[in-house]
């Protein structure tokens, strides 16, 4: 069928070709020209409208803004809208370049979405978050392109990472079905038609936020393919997405920004053309701090040969790309093939969003009144619901009984107030806890709200003056000459942890911001890119406390050693300080105790429901990773004095991220998980707290006791010589992963599989009985985990394969067949550099979660038995089997991965090589920028094994100059462990033993 089409395509192009005028230059907006033509296959249109286009105008086309074509009547096409967890913001290129906010449906945070486990509701979310960025587009086109920036698909490997409200899991099978599923309803599931162009982010291998455009992920083969690629390719080969952002910062040793896999591995995955983006400002980082490439020229034209189509730089200013690009074409740095083969990736994009189709094509009759429509709204209140997880309910202090709960103390910094986060929406109306358990229980009962902060005022020591706010505008400076504590001069004091505190002036209920100078009161919660609301109380030996300003700028190299707050003659606050000593001492009095006012509320409430947690603006973000998961000091001393004075304590944990707290689990009869969820949270905690919903999210990452479990350095991306995330870890987690509770309970039977063994092209059948053996109908989600028992190598301690919601009644019975391919089986083995179903037995583990195990079975899968390593073939020294010290670096700037040593006694080891007779010589490819000589010992056994012989590197001046060497080896006859240990800094490309 498809073969018909394009041969009908291809006459009908032909005929209209020979219909146009042949009058070279005069051509104008035409809709008969053919790339307009509907009924003609794609890539006949892509010909067609990009022999069309001058060399100019295809190079201006490689910024993110792709200026209009008049003659051919063109618009402007815009890379990029923000949509995350719905549309959220964009840029406006007719106001250089201002972020516009959106005000449509916002749904949970990425990282409480996936915590449904729910494909089908995804799915779903993800079509309303293309409609509404329809509905947007047909506002204002100019604005609201239909590339939308999301999902984030980078694996949750450590909870410390600023962004893990972004991401979905620490697992990449989980990870893969969410952002297949989110993606597929952005797209519409048409391959021939895109509703909107979902943009996968960010390849690859993205973990931290403290100068990540200078780290270097070391992802060795095995993690790179079994972990890091392995979340983004489904949703690829899906047609899930129409492309990849590629990250800041460099995985192993070459930028993100010029990884090859984005013109080869990524595109591999689809037989889609794929549009591939930069991030933010990243080609600049190629030559500015990465220092990679010595002019822009160099940079640009090494981005498009590596497979990216548009630039995200320098905000609408697109002439220093084009300026830079034209010079790597007059200098044979590129050629016009090159340009042409990532603008036909742009034109297919953009011809299947329908952009030269008669009214738009498929999906563009959609209107603005899709955003935030009644459904809409319904549908975030629904998955705002599914993603809260019940991770205790002792002695069944959950669900609330209604009409017996009649007074109820809300407590907490969350309890009232919702907070977007850097790539959420305005909210276009909000539903606190508060708000929601009020309606809940209506008029006839009593429902108080308290956020447990402190009020205090801070009384210059010197003057005796005060701290007063005295407006809400940028005119309006704090000056610190107030004569009384009024309310004026009183202000609320949050602790968000790490002694971070905001203060929101209790007169108008602005937070106190410096804002560059004078400090105001403006803000309704804190935000922009700084988060300039942000402060320390630090305590001085006198008994008073200074004021420290802690906005993200203060981190920066360029800002000023002043971020202490000193108070003028004037009574004008400013960064007037370096030191304690010089700064202004205020006095610290507290005009009410927030525990003292919240415990007195919780002893006359039947209930509290106590809502402590994050500030996603402040409590780590992009750019800024946490230094530790633990709740804030002064949080903790409000759940600890509250469930003290009501045990009847229910506690709502609102957070991006998973958090250490070993007493709550122990004292606190109830707790409920839910990360920032939108305009609707409060429908939804008060849907699970009294009932009207049974909890069924189930956390999608582990949740450690301590931070003394995880690594010490965030930057440690190989998870299994590490040990990390519930595959590798053998620590025992506060929540394990996939942990989540119901108000109903689940009884599985005996998991029954095939007896016969399962070949590696063949298919896995696990089937179980689960009841529903509670009082109310639930949802359970069913997971399996495999266990390889044998092996060449470390496999995981067990790994989710599979898993499956079931919604029963009370008292149902259902059976779960869940299915995996023995393919979905396979690891990547290092020896040959492909994957392998290893022969072995597997063990099968049906389960609630990673470590709530409830039937097990084994099958016996007829694979492969790795063989011994050939050395006698060249090897490529990053398919080592262990290593200390090492660092994987990059080749050659434009592909290839060696491995760098940096000091002497470091060594990669090669397990189970053969070697064979008469082989007495080992011959390496190396480099060795230093000026002296280098050697590499060839050891057996250990790097202080038996000695072999020893090869000198001499110096070549340059990382990526490699020369070949050799060295005579001693007679080694037989399967070794052979380990390579080098002396001095160099790199080892690849190597032999013959």
């Amino acid at each position: 069928m498809r073969n018909w089409r394009l041969r009908r395509g291809i006459t009908a192009l032909a005929l209209a070709l020979l219909a146009l005028p042949a009058v070279p230059g005069t051509a104008l907006a035409d809709p008969s020209y053919p790339f307009r033509d509907p009924h003609l296959p794609v890539d006949a249109r892509v010909d067609d409208l990009l022999g069309r286009l001058t060399l100019d105008e295809k190079i201006s086309w490689l910024h993110q803004y792709q200026p209009a074509v008049p003659r051919l009547g063109i618009g402007l096409f815009k890379t990029g809208t923000e949509a995350l967890h719905g549309v959220a913001w964009s840029t406006d290129i007719d106001n250089n370049g201002a972020v516009v906010k959106a005000r449509g449906t916002t749904f949970p945070q990425p990282v409480g979405m996936a915590s449904t486990w729910n494909t089908d509701l995804i799915n779903r979310v993800g079509s309303a978050v293309g409609d509404e960025a329809r509905g947007y587009h047909a506002q204002n086109p100019r604005v609201w392109g239909l590339n939308l920036w999301a999902p984030v698909v980078n694996l949750l490997r450590d909870p410390r990472w600023g962004r893990n409200e972004e991401g979905y899991s620490e697992d990449p099978l989980l990870t893969a079905k969410i952002s297949t599923a989110y993606g597929s309803g952005m797209t519409g599931g048409d391959p021939d038609h895109l509703k909107s162009a979902p943009t996968l982010k960010h390849y690859l291998a993205y973990n931290n936020e403290v100068r990540r455009d200078v780290t270097s992920s070391n992802v060795p083969p095995r993690v790179l393919n079994e972990y890091d690629r392995a979340a983004f390719r489904p949703a690829i080969a899906a047609d899930a997405a129409t492309g990849v952002m590629a990250s800041y910062n460099l995985v192993n040793g070459r930028p993100a920004t010029v990884d090859p896999d984005l013109a080869t591995v990524v595109r591999g995955w689809t037989d889609q053309p794929l549009m591939n983006v930069t991030d933010a400002w990243a080609p600049n980082n190629l030559v500015a701090s990465q220092g990679y490439y010595a002019t822009q020229p160099e940079a640009n034209a090494a981005i498009v040969k590596a497979g990216l189509n548009s630039f995200i730089t320098d905000d609408t200013n697109a002439q220093p790309t084009v300026t830079a690009i034209k010079q790597a074409l007059a200098t044979g740095l590129l050629t016009e093939a090159d340009i042409d083969a990532r603008i036909r990736e742009i034109l297919n994009v953009r011809f299947r969003l329908g952009e030269f189709d008669p009214g738009g094509g498929r999906y563009g009759g959609i209107t603005p009144d899709v955003i935030n429509s009644p459904e809409h709204q319904r549908l975030a209140r629904q998955a705002a619901g599914e993603a809260m997880v019940l991770l205790k309910n002792s002695r069944q202090a959950l669900p609330l009984d209604p009409a017996r709960t009649r007074k109820v103390a809300v407590l907490g910094p969350l309890a009232d107030t919702l907070y977007s986060d850097w790539y959420g929406a305005d909210m276009p109306y909000q539903v606190t806890a508060l708000d929601g358990i009020r309606e809940r229980l209506g008029n006839s009962a009593s429902v108080s709200g308290l956020d447990g902060a402190d009020r205090i005022a801070l009384k210059d020591a010197a003057t005796g003056r005060y701290v007063s706010a005295t407006g809400t505008t940028d005119a309006d400076p704090v000056l610190g000459t107030g004569a009384t504590p009024a309310l004026v001069a009183q202000f609320d004091a949050v602790d968000w942890g790490q002694d971070v505190v905001t203060l929101r002036n209790a007169a108008n209920g602005r937070y106190l911001g410096y804002n560059w100078g004078p400090f105001i009161t403006r803000d309704e919660q804190p935000n922009g890119w700084y988060v300039q609301q942000q402060f320390k109380l630090e305590p001085q030996d006198d008994g008073t406390v200074v004021l420290r300003y802690v906005g993200y700028e203060t981190t920066e190299s360029w800002f000023a050693a002043e971020k202490y707050v000193t108070v003028g003659d004037d009574g004008a606050l400013k960064l007037g300080a370096s030191t304690p000593a010089a700064a202004t001492h205020f006095s610290r009095e507290v005009i009410s105790s927030g525990i003292d006012r919240a415990v007195a509320a919780a002893k006359a409430a039947d209930t509290a429901v106590l809502v402590v947690g994050s500030n996603p603006f402040i409590n780590g973000r992009e750019a800024h990773d946490r230094a530790s998961t633990a709740l804030s000091a002064g949080q903790e001393a409000l759940v600890k004095a509250v469930v003290k004075a009501n045990p009847r304590t229910v506690l709502v944990l609102q957070t991006s991220y998973p958090v250490t707290m070993t007493w709550e689990q122990e004292h606190v009869p109830a707790i409920v998980w839910t990360t920032h969820a939108g305009a609707e949270t409060g429908h939804a905690v008060a849907d699970v707290l009294f009932g009207d919903r049974n909890p069924s999210g189930r956390l999608t990452q582990t949740w450690y006791r301590s931070d003394g479990q995880l690594p010490p350095d965030l930057l440690e991306y190989d998870i299994i010589s590490s040990g990390q995330t519930y595959l590798y870890s053998t620590a025992k987690p506060l929540y394990p992963f996939g942990h989540g509770l119901s108000y109903s309970r689940f009884r599985y039977g005996q998991a029954r599989t095939g007896d016969r063994p399962v070949a590696a092209d063949g298919t896995i059948t696990v089937s179980v009985d689960v009841t529903n053996t509670g009082s109310r109908a639930g949802s359970e989600v069913v997971q399996l985990y495999t266990h390889q028992r044998t092996s060449r190598v470390k496999t995981p301690i067990r790994q989710l394969k599979a898993f499956q919601r079931v919604e029963l009644a009370a008292g149902q019975t259902r059976t779960v067949t869940l299915r995996l391919p023995a393919a979905e089986l396979a690891h990547w083995d290092v020896t040959r550099s492909r994957w392998v179903v290893e022969s072995s037995t597997y063990d099968l583990m049906v389960g609630a979660s990673a470590e709530d195990i409830r039937a097990r079975a084994a099958v016996r899968v007829r694979g492969e038995t790795v063989p011994a390593r050939d050395l006698s073939r060249p090897t490529r020294a990053e398919n080592f089997d262990g290593y200390a010290g090492v660092r994987l670096v990059d080749e050659t700037k434009a592909r290839g991965t060696a491995v760098g040593a940096t000091a002497a006694g470091q060594w990669v080891s090669f397990a189970g090589s053969a070697v064979r007779p008469g082989a007495h010589t080992f011959t390496a490819t190396v480099a060795r920028a230093g000026a002296d000589a280098g050697t590499i010992q060839v050891r057996l056994g250990s790097p202080t094994g038996r000695l072999l012989g020893t090869a000198t590197v001499p110096s070549t001046g340059d990382d990526y100059r490699y020369v070949s060497v050799s060295a005579e080896l001693a007679r080694a006859v037989g399967t070794h462990d052979v380990y390579l240990v080098f002396d001095s800094p160099l790199r080892l490309s690849e190597f032999s033993i013959r």
